[in-house]
């Protein structure tokens, strides 16, 4: 008898949490990460490091059959993006790599090269798979649905504070920019644009603690799910 799994999926807006807060909670549960920005973003890393413009489709998906990605996990579930056997995870998180990814994402051909490795995902393991188009697009009967979102001046300090950490600090105006400019580009592309699915559950964490909306977001999954 196939084993029934459950997937749990996490949409938002750039610097919303996600992926934070999708990793303390697979922690928690048992399940299995999945952080599909951190696939585009080396989808995107690729592209600028072949000199390629990822706003051009076509220039993009001549690099596919270049483009091998793997993810492996470390103990913590920290997931780590391995680019033709080099494991790229810190790489891709520079600032210039966010527009990057958001440009590559916005092409149907890179959406479409990348849905089948997310599926399989699900298919195999227990997930909670965060991005931009989960619950609309990759996963549409995942059995919980959550739309997290904060407002972009929050956004945009949790964003500078996280790369101070990396040693990387920002200015937050710019900051704030290039988070505006993701969400328009992440809500007006063609290709499955940022939207919260009509099933969803919307969670705003602009005054809420870390604790606060692990908390919040685990309440509602369990109550979906039983666990």
């Amino acid at each position: 008898m196939k084993e029934i799994r459950s997937a749990i999926a996490i949409d938002g807006p750039s610097g919303a949490g996600k992926s934070t807060l999708a990793k303390a909670l697979a922690q928690k549960l048992g399940f299995l990460y999945v952080d599909t920005g951190a696939i585009y973003r080396t989808v995107g890393y690729f592209a600028r490091c072949r000199g390629v413009d990822p706003g051009e489709e076509a220039a993009v998906k001549a690099l596919f059959p270049d483009i091998h990605l793997d993810m492996t996990y470390s103990p913590d579930g920290l997931q780590h993006m391995i680019l033709n056997g080099e494991d790229v995870t810190e790489r891709i998180r520079l600032p210039e790599i966010s527009l990057c990814a958001s440009a590559v994402s916005a092409h149907p051909a890179v959406r479409a090269f990348l849905m089948e490795m997310q599926r399989d995902m699900a298919r195999r393991y227990d997930v909670i798979m965060d991005g931009r188009d989960i619950g609309t697009v990759v996963l549409p009967d995942a059995d919980v649905k959550i739309f997290l979102t904060a407002a972009p001046e929050a956004r945009a300090r949790r964003r500078c504070l996280e790369l101070e950490q990396r040693g990387t600090p920002e200015p937050y105006e710019k900051v704030l920019r290039e988070i505006e400019e993701r969400d328009y580009n992440d809500s007006h592309r063609a290709a499955a644009p940022l939207r919260a699915a009509e099933d969803a559950v919307t969670v705003d964490t602009t005054h809420l603690t870390f604790d606060e909306s692990r908390d919040a977001l685990l309440r509602l999954i369990e109550e979906r799910i039983g666990r």
